[in-house]
């Protein structure tokens, strides 16, 4: 993995939310608490659908009196139309600006608290991790010299256990099958929000029995099925997301605590369960 350099990022796009109700409309949209981020610093979030299922997972970011929320680029036209007829007479303007900016990924020493948000000549600068940062710079200005792969990013956000909702995996789990709120997605004392109540049902009356973690062995791909040895023939796990051979996936708590092994296929060679740097 790349411990300094720049890779262009091809996997994300971007909406633009400006307005002076662009605030308000994303926190009653969103999981987390929007209303009260600072202008400098940036938030994971996630957009359900009225039964609780994620339909995106975002990095929202503060931008000229609006945002910019950064999400998988392959989803941006439909959740740009449907987040849109949510909008109705709020004074807000919800657009594509995929097109408006290069993203890429930035190794090396950085300062700042993680999702610190820094713009400095036209560029956004957003700290994800120590030693890692995503840097937005308009389509254009300078173009920026990439010397690392899109790929070590990738695995990067896999061993850090963030997820990213990409169009096989849209409308398939509650935030904490994927564990956003473990990931700092979720705010349970926000209010209200689309799938508010389920999401909350499933956060004290124990109800989550899937959960996200971390698996070596095999170069996997969104929305692929898992198997247990414990339901022989019957998928009980599906991945989130992938990098070379690690991937996150949603599995039975009950299979992984029980050491059954998790296959690609019934007969397939067992998969590692490798730990993840927040608890579940």
């Amino acid at each position: 993995m790349a411990t300094t350099g720049i890779a262009k990022l091809e996997r994300y796009g971007l909406l633009h939310a400006a307005g002076e109700d662009a605030r308000a409309f994303l926190h009653a949209q969103l999981t987390n608490d929007i209303e009260n981020l600072p202008p400098a610093k940036a938030r994971y979030a996630g957009w359900c659908s009225a039964k609780g299922r994620l339909l995106a997972t975002f990095l929202v970011m503060p931008y000229r009196g609006g945002f910019l929320l950064q999400l998988s680029r392959d989803l941006v036209p439909t959740v740009a139309k449907r987040l849109s007829m949510f909008i109705l007479r709020s004074k807000v303007k919800l657009t594509d600006a995929s097109g408006e900016w290069t993203q890429h990924a930035v190794w090396g020493e950085n300062g700042g608290e993680p999702l610190a948000v820094r713009e400095q000549d036209g560029k956004i600068t957003v700290t994800i991790e120590r030693g890692r940062s995503l840097l937005l710079v308009p389509a254009a200005g300078a173009q920026v010299s990439a010397n690392a792969s899109e790929d070590d990013w990738a695995l990067a956000e896999v061993r850090a256990g963030r997820p990213l909702i990409e169009q096989p995996t849209q409308d398939q789990f509650v935030p904490q099958m994927v564990n956003l709120e473990l990931a700092g997605g979720v705010d349970f004392h926000k209010g209200c929000y689309p799938g508010q109540e389920i999401v909350a049902r499933a956060q004290y009356r124990g109800a989550v029995k899937r959960r996200m973690y971390h698996l070596r062995g095999a170069v996997l791909k969104p929305g692929q099925e898992l198997y247990s040895d414990d339901a022989p023939g019957q998928p009980s796990g599906m991945v989130v997301n992938a990098a070379g051979q690690e991937s996150l996936a949603v599995l039975q708590t009950s299979a992984v605590e029980a050491k059954t092994p998790i296959r690609t296929q019934p007969q397939a060679a067992p998969l590692e369960v490798l730990p993840l740097p927040y608890s579940q």
